[in-house]
């Protein structure tokens, strides 16, 4: 067990000789007691001693051979004390264990160069006062191993940190109200150094705002917390956090902040916290686009919001923790979908939403925000007639476009349908080919049909020919009989002339052949021009010319001289594929 003894609160003025006898001691309290000189003799024989509290009390000088003897000491606290001097006793090889140091609130004049040399474990060092004092450059050299420090600034200098590559936590005070005397360019960071540092916590005390510029936080790739009251100033730049990738911590307090721009959290992808308290803050829409989809703590009190659209909370779908506590939250119907979704949704808890208080109207002061009666807020008679008469209003014009623009799209997509319907019924019957072809043709063209194309196909070829007049069924709807036409013969031959385009059931009867060849990938249509048209009337009916620039066809006025030739593509082209 290790030895202790507390001597805290004794009004002790100097130190007993009993101590001496005390050679195994360990850590030893003498905090909160009047001892304003330490003797060289004082802690001679305590040289296992690892912990030394002298806090609170008037010692003003460190004399080097104070601490000779100390070669194990690990915690030394000398803060809330009267040191104006150290007067080298960190710069002696004594300290080889030391790794924490408490200087906080004395009355250093100054931190010189080289101040800690002999420090070389420290790992926590507590400067923080204030007091003005100067800190040289150079002060940190040999605190190579240092992780966390607190320390108070009156000066400006560019290289003031250069010394401290291993630092992570650093706390800073600002305390300059007026431009320092030894200012550097602005565009110059104080932290640039510091690539290691991961929490930072910064305060401007007395703080000359013209210091903060948008790179203020350049150098910091590594910084995951910040921590910062009364030092940026508003607006922020956009350009603020865009040194800072890792951040996952960020808070900015008592800044007297009335707006933000969504832009600034842009770079802070991996922000989980954000605390925005004791601003000015009037609006929560930057919220909504300031993209931050890891945000799961959020606080905002004491501020002046007085209207929360509880939409801008889907753009944060991590959200666990909200607190909107002392804002002038006001009990309208402007609210009413805030205080619907606070009292309704499972995942976020809204820190004592139970005590908000309502600022405004008038009438409602001093009431609770959510025993706001939200049903006073739905749609009266009025507004439903309007949103009818609206809505009946849109489905007209809706209905005149679609049937302006879109009515050959849709009779297409039923055909579509009732021939995808009909194939289905058909392969489940494996109903076979009744025809051997079923002639599509418009009424303006039906002597050429019988004259010259029925006999040559079924009288000198022996086709099984499905016509309109001769073969369709009587009493069936039309677009059955050509539906059945389609699918129980082998082929569809086209007849196709100017007549042939302009027809609405020829251009229905190519579109269901059209359907059958893309759904079966057979070769089941044969196009046969019975007339030149030109490529340019083809384009007026986009469907017939997408068919024709994919597949062969036949041209009877180009094969009048060789009618022969024509016949015998016509029966080359039915036994393909």
């Amino acid at each position: 067990m290790p030895l202790i003894l507390s001597l805290k609160n004794n009004k002790l003025s100097k130190l007993s000789l009993a101590l001496q006898a005390l050679p195994m001691l360990e850590y030893l309290d003498l905090s909160e007691n009047i001892i304003s000189e330490l003797d060289c003799l004082d802690f001679r024989d305590l040289t296992r001693l690892k912990s030394l509290n002298l806090m609170s009390n008037r010692i003003s000088v460190l004399q080097g051979c104070v601490f000779e003897k100390l070669k194990d000491l690990e915690d030394l606290n000398i803060g809330e004390n009267e040191v104006i001097a150290f007067a080298g006793a960190f710069t002696l090889p004594y300290f080889g264990k030391l790794k924490l140091l408490n200087l906080h609130n004395n009355h250093l004049d100054e931190l010189q160069q080289g101040a800690f040399s002999s420090l070389s474990s420290l790992r926590d060092l507590d400067l923080g006062t204030d007091k003005d004092f100067a800190v040289e450059l150079g002060a940190f050299n040999g605190l190579d191993d240092l992780e966390s420090l607190t320390v108070s600034l009156f000066q400006y200098y560019r290289e003031l940190f250069s010394g401290l590559p291993s630092v992570k936590n650093l706390r800073v005070f600002f305390i300059f109200s007026t431009p320092p005397g030894t200012f550097q360019p602005y565009n110059i960071s104080l932290f640039s150094n510091l690539v290691n540092l991961t929490t930072l916590t910064v305060k401007g005390v007395e703080l000359y705002h013209d210091f903060i510029k948008a790179d203020v936080l350049s150098g910091l790739k590594s910084l995951e917390r910040l921590m910062t009251e009364n030092f940026f100033t508003n607006p922020l730049h956009p350009d603020t956090f865009k040194y800072t990738p890792r951040l996952r911590s960020l808070q900015i307090i008592y800044s007297n902040l009335l707006q933000l721009s969504p832009e600034v959290f842009w770079p802070l992808t991996n922000l989980e916290e954000l605390d925005l308290s004791n601003n000015n803050l009037r609006s929560l829409d930057f919220l909504a686009e300031a993209k931050l989809s890891a945000l799961k703590f959020l606080k905002l009190s004491e501020n002046e919001v007085s209207i929360i659209n509880e939409t801008l909370f889907q753009s944060l779908p991590a959200l666990t923790y909200l607190d909107l506590s002392e804002n002038l939250l006001t009990c309208e119907c402007s609210n009413s979908g805030f205080v619907r979704w606070a009292t309704s949704n499972n995942q976020t808890q809204v820190a004592n939403g139970y005590r908000y208080i309502c600022a405004f109207p008038v009438s409602q002061r001093g009431e609770r925000l959510l025993d706001f009666d939200v049903r006073s807020c739905w749609m009266d008679v009025s507004f439903l007639c309007f949103v009818s008469i609206a809505a009946l209003i849109l489905l007209v014009l809706l209905s005149s476009f679609i049937h302006h623009f879109l009515r050959f799209h849709l009779i297409y997509a039923y055909y579509l349908f009732l021939a995808f319907l009909y194939d289905n019924k058909r392969r489940k019957g494996d109903v076979g080919c009744q025809y051997d072809a079923f002639i599509s043709y418009n009424v303006c063209d039906e002597a050429w049909v019988y004259e010259v194309l029925v006999p040559e196909l079924e009288g000198q070829q022996g086709w099984k020919l499905c016509l309109h007049h001769r073969d369709f069924e009587p009493g069936m709807p039309i677009i059955q009989n050509i539906t059945d036409a389609i699918y129980s013969s082998r082929k569809t031959i086209c007849v196709i002339s100017r007549h042939y385009l302009q027809s609405e059931w020829c251009s229905r009867e190519i579109q269901m052949a059209s359907y059958r060849l893309f759904d079966e990938h057979r070769d089941v249509l044969i196009l046969l021009f019975v007339e030149d048209v030109p490529a340019h009337r083809l384009t007026a009916y986009h469907r017939m010319r997408s068919v024709v620039k994919r597949r062969s066809y036949l041209s009877w006025p180009r094969a009048a001289g060789h009618p022969a030739v024509f016949w015998q593509n016509v029966r080359r082209y039915s036994r393909g594929q």
